[in-house]
């Protein structure tokens, strides 16, 4: 069920699947996506799991707060969503900018975490091309060219072999870069482009973790895979032989296998 709720002083858009079974999980979307790109996905868990989603703020219909969207400003959002829903622990999945979020979450508010997915992304912060990337995304943005984003970006999450297949998917990820406020995509570019390295946090975490990776994904490539494996080996990893950045929308029914039995093992 979707709502509109005031959390964290933030208006939001949320979904709940409601209670089911002890466990939660908490979908924490990417970068010019909104809480609707996890419909069909939740469907697969919601018999056996909580499901709770956002739009987080800058995206969807959720509101903008100022000019930078750090990764700790939305962590804090997710934690006062979860209060407001009166849930004292969950398991964060994170995909893309999402991971970045549930790093930032997983460092402010460790005891409410049964364990933490981070669904093709980093703990790794941007190197200094990324940023410049970044700051000219924002240039572009500002200067009413949001449409280039929209034409190039969503594609570039699928795997090659899958574009023509998901076809569809694709137009419906341009639209929502198109209904995304300019304001929002130029804050949340800016929290990414500032985000700290947060591996020790990973590191560090006293709760079940897991990676998955996309055989695919032309933005979490297979060199960065393999040096996220070296450097946690206690994070459990799969692997999704026939996706690109989109996981969930290319091979949907055994990336939710994988995350219902991450969950039921924790």
């Amino acid at each position: 069920m979707e709502k509109f709720i005031v959390a964290g002083g933030c208006a939001l858009r949320i979904s709940d699947s409601g209670p089911k079974g002890d466990k939660t999980i908490v979908l924490l979307h990417g970068y010019l996506e909104n809480l609707s790109v996890w419909d069909e996905f939740t469907d697969l868990l919601k018999s056996q799991v909580r499901v709770v989603a956002l739009d987080l703020p800058g995206h969807g219909i959720s509101q903008v707060q100022g000019p930078i969207h750090t990764m700790e400003f939305l962590a804090d959002t997710v934690h006062a969503v979860l209060e407001e829903l009166l849930i004292p622990k969950c398991t964060v999945v994170g995909h893309s900018m999402g991971g970045y979020v549930a790093l930032a979450y997983a460092e402010k508010y460790p005891e409410t975490l049964d364990g933490l997915v981070l669904f093709h992304s980093t703990p790794y912060p941007d190197s200094p091309e990324k940023k410049a990337l970044r700051e000219r995304e924002v240039a572009a943005v500002a200067a009413g060219k949001k449409e280039l984003l929209s034409r190039t970006a969503p594609a570039m999450g699928f795997a090659p072999q899958n574009q023509s297949r998901f076809r569809d998917e694709i137009e419906g990820l341009s639209e929502l870069v198109m209904l995304t406020e300019e304001e929002g995509i130029e804050a949340l570019l800016r929290g990414m482009a500032e985000r700290k390295d947060r591996s020790e946090v990973l590191r560090n975490l006293r709760v079940p973790v897991l990676f998955i990776f996309g055989r695919g994904d032309q933005y979490i490539v297979a060199e960065t895979a393999e040096r996220m494996i070296r450097e946690f080996p206690a994070a459990q990893v799969a692997w999704l032989e026939h996706s690109g950045h989109m996981g969930f929308v290319e091979e949907p029914e055994e990336a939710a296998r994988i995350l219902l039995e991450f969950v039921s093992a924790e």
